[in-house]
């Protein structure tokens, strides 16, 4: 195992995978450093808390997500053990089909000795990348050689443009949800205001769906027909229906108080004015 080439390999791939960020190297930084203490022998047996501790990952949840994705990306292949007495393991891929070409005649044997699907991906993908850094260095320039500086500004650029696409992307799609948000907002409010005045029949079915008399829903509607819909005189109505649900309350609170001065001690009893029975009607006024 050489591991200059397994590491130039792995640097090779990530400087293309764009959705990499930095936590994920340093969570295969500190893999690389326990598989190196195992004389670069797979599987290897880990540890969560000790792959945290020296990649300086402080969330359980960013670990998983991080080693997930490196397995998903064929970096490496995680068999998670569910047993608390058991640790899981962990089979770091070779990386090594990154760090040269492939010649032409070399692709066909290399993918005969491939053991695995993924080692068959991994070749895939270098012979994939290989054709394309040739067009581009055809593209470049005419020369025989290009500096590596010039490949390396290269890959720059391009990661700069791709990342500035996805910022735009991002701010477009947040653009248009919030003007998307305003214009249900605006809807919404035009669709009450031009609710009012209400059609009479819609205002008597509602009286009826709330089990008061049909009488009520004309006293209803010609009060506020009369004051151009305004409550207390001065404000503009704005939900009709809300307006309708006060009346019947207000209705029935002047129901209760018509019948409690008609009972009891306040009703009214005969020979009780205020003047004397037997009155003279002799005396002068």
């Amino acid at each position: 195992m050489n591991y200059i080439k397994h590491l130039t390999g792995f640097f090779e791939k990530v400087s293309t995978d764009y959705d990499l960020n930095p936590t994920h190297i340093s969570l295969y930084m500190a893999i690389f450093q326990l598989w190196n203490q195992n004389r670069f022998q797979n599987p290897i047996s880990i540890s969560r808390d000790e792959l945290m501790r020296i990649s300086k990952i402080a969330s359980t949840a960013t670990y998983h997500k991080c080693i997930k994705e490196l397995q998903e990306r064929e970096y490496i292949e995680y068999n998670p053990s569910f047993n608390p007495f058991k640790g899981s393991t962990l089979n770091v891929l070779n990386l090594d089909f990154y760090t040269k070409p492939i010649a032409k005649k070399d692709i066909k044997k290399i993918k005969n000795k491939a053991k695995t699907q993924l080692e068959f991906n991994l070749v895939n993908e270098q012979v994939d990348k290989q054709v394309n850094e040739q067009a581009v260095n055809k593209y470049q320039t005419s020369a025989k050689h290009v500096p590596y500086i010039n490949n390396t500004n290269s890959i720059n650029i391009a990661n700069e443009q791709i990342q500035k696409n996805k910022r735009k992307e991002i701010k477009n799609k947040e653009d248009t949800e919030q003007k998307e948000i305003q214009k249900k907002r605006y809807e919404k409010k035009n669709k009450i205001e031009q609710s009012i005045p209400p059609d009479k029949n819609e205002v008597i079915a509602y009286f009826k769906e709330k089990n008061t008399p049909t009488i009520e829903a004309e006293k209803f509607y010609n009060h506020f027909e009369s004051n151009g819909w305004l409550v207390g005189g001065k404000t503009k109505m704005k939900d009709w229906k809300a307006a309708i649900r006060n009346w019947i309350l207000n209705s029935q609170n002047f129901s209760k108080q018509a019948t409690q001065s008609f009972s009891g001690t306040n009703k009214p009893q005969p020979q009780h004015l205020q003047t004397s029975i037997h009155k003279n009607y002799g005396e002068p006024l």
